[in-house]
Parts: C-alpha cells; structure tokens; sequence
C-alpha cells in the first residue's frame, strides 16, 4: 500500500466516525485553522500543550487577534474552560482513522480530554496502515517504562442503557486531524 493510499484510508476512517479531516501545508496555516475554527465556534479559550517555544509565540500572536486566550501551565487551573485543545500526534492507524498520542504530559491528557474541540496534526509520515504496523514504535515506548498512550478514534460518544447516543461527555465533542507533510512545532 503506498503512503497516498494509507493516507487516504486514514482520511476515510477518521470522517467515518465523525472528524473532520483536512490538509495544512505549513505551521502557519494549521495555527490559523485551528484559531479560526475556534473563533468561529465562538470559544475564547485554547490549550496547546507540547508546543516548542517558536510555534508557541507564533499561536499566542494568532490567538492575540481573534481576542482568544491561549492557556497557560497548569491546565489543572483551567480545567473548566478548555474550548479548544491544539495538539501534535505522534501516529495515525489508517483503518480505523485512529490518533495516537503518547500522553505521558498531564498537560497534555487534561486538554486532549477536557476540550469542547480538538484539532491535532498528523505528520503524514507518522500514519501507518493498521495496529500491527505500530508494534515497533508500541515497544519502544513500553522499553522507556510505564507510561501512558492515547488511541483516539472520532469525538468523544457514549450511549446509556436505552441505546441513546450522546457526544462529548468522555471527551471532545469535536475532533479536527490537520495532515501535514512538514509542519513541526511539537517538543518530542
């Protein structure tokens, strides 16, 4: 399967259970997706948890001109009020259109879990066809110890004895994934 084929059973898996999947070719303009999105959804809060000191100043300044407050550490302040989370993923599994996030940074499962909307950039490298191809970078995770990794597929749905569907109880009630080729701004 070559990688525009894997790329777009990611896409497909992911719109399949609910998120909005798109391109951003640059740093610059997945800040502006994710600051437009959130004006435009009538937030006026976003946590950016993860972010290197440039793409952090350049998110503020975005932030700064649509009158949106970018969050400070620690989010455990601001637990009540995360509109939107704007994060990095580490990898996306094709087949289900899953994210894969390696949360050992409270920060970073407080915003990712609290938010009204989450938008998170995938590098497109970083996509893999199915579970299995993932055993690689799973062990080398586990190697460094305990830890904690999130698999998430689609906005947050449960449903109650009755069968009835309900969005964003557990999580986002939205999720935005931003497929980006050279985009970097995440501290790994």
């Amino acid at each position: 399967m070559s990688q525009g084929d894997i790329l777009q059973t990611m896409k497909a898996g992911a719109e399949k259970v609910a998120a909005v999947v798109t391109s951003a070719g640059s740093l610059e303009e997945a800040i502006s997706y994710a600051v437009n999105l959130t004006a435009e959804e009538g937030g006026t809060t976003m946590a950016a948890p993860g972010m290197d000191d440039a793409a952090r100043k350049a998110l503020a300044t975005a932030c700064a001109d649509k009158g949106i407050i970018l969050l400070e550490s620690p989010l455990r302040a601001h637990m009540t009020g995360i509109h939107t989370a704007f994060t990095w993923a580490d990898r996306g599994i094709a087949d289900t259109g899953t994210l894969v996030l390696n949360s050992d940074s409270e920060e970073l499962r407080l915003a990712t879990m609290l938010s009204e909307t989450h938008v998170a950039v995938l590098p497109t490298g970083n996509v893999v066809p199915n579970m299995d191809a993932l055993e690689g970078y799973m062990s080398e995770h586990f190697e460094k110890g305990a830890g904690y990794v999130a698999f998430i597929t689609g906005p947050s749905r449960t449903a109650d004895i009755e069968r009835i569907l309900t969005i964003g109880v557990h999580g986002p009630e939205r999720l935005h994934i931003l497929l980006a080729d050279h985009v970097d701004g995440g501290e790994k």
